[in-house]
């Protein structure tokens, strides 16, 4: 790993390629208009980026129809995809230094989880994919003896892919390995504020042998570029992870246009559910802190509730104040930080606009609660201090909103099923955590708590080779594992008739 220094005198002599990506090379938004992005640890300008619109959006989704109509990916051998598929997998790693400064510098999130974390979990998708398109077979219907029915996967086609500044390479590759493994074509529209990877990205899958048009993707702003990509006609899906508000755009986009299929992956207020059984309290308070305070609480299902028995109560506070403590806040290009800078300045001000509703609902800070300087240099940097607030109403603005930055909200429960309710009692659905000895206990939690992902004794583990998606207001897209594949595709049945049956 690089020193601090080292880190910083790259981030100071990047050039990176920020123009639109269409038909397999670098080209300027039509407008010729561009916009700045900004680096979360001291707001400087790293570079402008092209702001593509609909006239942009148009020719990327013409590049990947006329690519897919073609056939050279859609139609070609799996193996053939496999091979291209694991090269790029191979190069994702092979660039994996300047992968990783490109997504800290943007995103704000600390270079070493960049570096050992984010880049390698993106190649993994993307192999694990490859892997296993010759391992998937089709159907064969259990028809009458007169007839052979085959029931066979095909690509949908045009894949919209929309995705959200917090880990624009986990979740980019999330969408693009499964859409491409199955042999699909691809306009990704990353967020507005972080672009150079996914643009990287995309310039590396060309170089593994992607055909040109397979994969294209569009800078801009969501109002332009978004809501384009969102009506286009000749797309034929939406994936879509981010807000509930821009999540329901899409489906009204959808609606008005050529009714194409939308998923969505619409955040979390994911709670930890801990009973006075808890086996390890020092083991629950480190999961509890690392599960809010990681990136810097950006992160959709990310622990930001805790309810907690309140004979344990205390004890657990005082543990996970002693974990958030320890954790080193700093430079994004320190390889040391573990907690770094809020990705705007516009989200800094939504996340210290939530402490000061904090203060109006009369919550207790157990810790922090302010903007912070952590290193020297830094001083116009987006940085807001470790954060827990006790005695919070789970029915207020602070149980119930998502703040999206590093804010754990604490309730007391008494029994199990006010734990329950208290779980439910959210418009959203994307992951719990449960912490007990009684095993029959924890069954019937997870059964009853309405989210898509429920841990046990852990927090945040997890794996490309299982689904990921929420229930209610977190949407009902899901991204990973094989079932990626299937949302993917589209199902063709064939019947054949074979005749009478009759002996001749």
């Amino acid at each position: 790993m690089l020193t601090t220094e080292q880190w910083i005198e790259r981030a100071k002599n990047l050039r990176p390629k920020a123009d639109l990506f269409i038909d397999g090379k670098f080209v300027s938004a039509v407008s010729g208009k561009r916009f700045d992005t900004l680096a979360p640890r001291d707001g400087s300008v790293i570079t402008t980026v092209a702001r593509g619109d609909g006239a942009d959006v148009d020719a990327a989704a013409r590049s990947a129809a006329k690519a897919f109509e073609s056939g050279v990916w859609s139609k070609t051998d799996p193996r053939h995809r496999q091979a291209i598929l694991t090269k790029f997998s191979d190069l994702i790693l092979a660039n994996r230094e300047e992968l990783a400064l490109l997504e800290s510098i943007e995103t704000g999130h600390p270079i070493g989880d960049a570096m050992n974390v984010d880049v390698p979990s993106a190649a993994r998708s993307f192999r694990w994919y490859a892997e296993a398109l010759d391992k998937i077979y089709d159907e064969v219907a259990p028809a009458p003896r007169t007839a052979l029915t085959l029931i066979t996967r095909e690509p949908l086609g045009v894949i919209g892919a929309v995705v959200p500044w917090n880990y624009p390479l986990i979740i980019s590759a999330w969408k693009l390995a499964p859409a491409l493994a199955a042999g699909n074509s691809v306009v990704l529209k990353p967020a507005e504020n972080t672009n150079l990877a996914s643009l990287r990205l995309a310039e590396l899958a060309f170089e593994a042998g992607l055909p040109a048009g397979v994969l294209n993707v569009v800078t801009g702003l969501g109002a332009e570029a978004g809501q384009a990509l969102g009506r286009h006609p000749l797309v034929d899906k939406i994936t879509f992870t981010g807000s509930p508000a821009v999540g329901r755009m899409f489906q009204t986009y959808a609606g008005e246009t050529n009714g194409k299929q939308v998923a969505l992956e619409l955040g979390g207020k994911s709670p930890h559910i801990v009973f006075e059984d808890v086996a390890d309290i020092d083991a629950c308070a480190e999961a509890v802190a690392w599960g809010i305070f990681y990136n810097a609480g950006q992160t959709c299902h990310g622990g930001s509730r805790l309810l907690v028995h309140e004979s344990v109560h205390d004890r657990l506070i005082e543990a996970t104040i002693k974990v958030a403590k320890q954790l080193k806040m700093g430079d994004t290009l320190d390889p040391s930080t573990q907690i770094s800078a809020i990705v705007s300045e516009r989200q800094l001000e939504r996340v210290l606009g939530y402490l000061d509703i904090a203060k109006n609902e009369k919550v207790d800070f157990a810790l922090g609660g302010n903007r912070v300087t952590p290193a020297e240099g830094l001083e116009k940097g987006y940085f807001v201090e470790p954060t827990i607030l006790t005695n919070v109403d789970n029915a207020g603005r602070i149980g119930q909103e998502e703040i999206f930055g590093p804010v754990l909200a604490v309730t007391k429960f008494k029994n199990t099923a006010e734990a329950i309710e208290l779980a439910n009692a959210s418009e959203y659905g994307l992951a719990a955590s449960v912490w007990t000895q009684d095993l029959t206990r924890a069954h019937k939690v997870v059964r009853e708590v309405r989210a898509g992902t429920v841990w046990v004794n852990t927090f945040d583990v997890a794996d490309i080779i299982v689904p990921f998606g929420g229930f209610k207001n977190s949407g009902f897209g899901r991204d990973r594992s094989l079932h990626a594949l299937d949302s993917y595709t589209a199902l063709k049945t064939t019947w054949i008739n074979l005749g009478s049956d009759e002996p001749k």
